[in-house]
């Protein structure tokens, strides 16, 4: 193996690195540019627990001959002109942490992001820190509960691109914040706001995106987070249990994924007279596909469609004042003191 070179340049002050991560977007809604996002992306040993050979047959000779073209149309329903929405929204977090930071750091910080899948890669977003300088960096994927399949992809990743550096940084590594104080806070201080905005609902769906139910089984923490997650800001928020719910969304084949299913919950909701739903992503900091066209959207309908009346999508937290102020809070509490 070649080593990357050269070594930082010590002219330059150090500084510490913040690398911001997500999952990724395909750099268009056109149909090649989505086919190229999805491969990468599902071919992820952690993302499909598959045998390689079996997968790689899967994969090629039907899913991306299939599945391409449907969820182009699905981001062309989200596509701004600013682009992908989950691309725009981390850019503006990631502006937006790095101004806090300045005001409340007396070192020097440069926050970076990348993407786990399509650009900016994790290689780039290193590659920027390592030109900056940066003798520490701290890695904050942008997911509130811990998995396999999304953080410890993250650290995969991360870990592949260091192998070929010769002097590496010091790295810390943020895996989680389900529970943290206030990231419940800022959550329930976005429905608060909402429900002033729009009226109370009758009740408040709680959507996290699914996981195969095998995964959970062997082992992966997820599940157990995204419910400590719900039942935190339930108690914040004061509400019964009859009032909430926790579901899941995003099931794909036919395997058993964490249930209950938020599709299905729905559709029993509007058929039993439930007649004001709000629905917020606990999971999702920014706004994506899966948020503004799943659940905004194509859930918005199942419920209309079996008798609901009244539905509404709560949005993601992305640069809101109080989502900066607990990310810069908790960038705070890893950062490494002075020397």
């Amino acid at each position: 193996m070649r080593f990357h070179g050269p070594a930082p340049d010590n002219s330059t002050p150090p500084c510490t690195g913040i690398l911001i991560t997500n999952l990724g977007t395909p750099d268009s809604p056109a149909v090649a540019d989505v086919r190229s996002y999805l491969q990468e992306f599902l071919s992820d040993p952690r993302v499909v627990e598959v045998p390689r050979p079996l997968w790689w047959l899967v994969l090629h000779g039907f899913i991306l001959r299939i599945r391409p073209k449907r969820s182009a149309a699905a981001y062309r329903k989200v596509w701004t002109e600013q682009g992908s929405p989950l691309l725009t929204f981390s850019r503006s977090i990631a502006a937006a942490l790095q101004q806090t930071l300045d005001q409340c750091l007396d070192a020097p910080t440069k926050v970076v992001l990348a993407m786990r899948y399509g650009s900016p890669s994790i290689a780039e977003g290193l590659e920027s820190l390592r030109q900056a300088n940066a003798r520490r960096i701290l890695v904050l994927p942008l997911y509130p509960q811990y998995s396999a399949t999304t953080t410890a992809s993250t650290f995969d990743e991360i870990s592949r691109v260091l192998r070929g550096w010769r002097w590496l940084p010091e790295l810390r590594f943020i895996n989680h914040y389900h529970d943290d104080p206030g990231y419940i806070d800022a959550l329930a201080g976005s429905v608060r706001a909402f429900s002033q905005a729009h009226g109370d609902c009758d009740r408040l769906l709680l959507s996290f995106h699914g996981l195969p139910q095998s995964y959970t089984d062997q082992g992966d923490p997820y599940a157990e987070e995204c419910s400590a997650t719900a039942e935190r800001l339930a108690t914040t928020l004061d509400l019964p249990a009859e009032r909430w719910a926790i579901t899941f969304q995003s099931r794909v084949g036919r395997q058993p994924w964490l249930q209950p299913y938020t599709d299905q919950t729905l559709k029993q909701w509007g058929s039993e007279g439930i007649k004001r739903v709000h629905v917020l992503c606990p999971g999702f900091p920014a706004d994506c596909l899966e948020t503004l066209e799943e659940i905004g959207e194509e859930n918005r309908e199942y419920f209309l469609s079996a008798g609901g009346e009244e539905y509404h999508y709560i949005p993601a937290l992305n640069d809101s004042p109080a989502h900066i102020d607990f990310l810069a809070d908790l960038v705070r509490r890893h950062h490494w003191r002075n020397r």
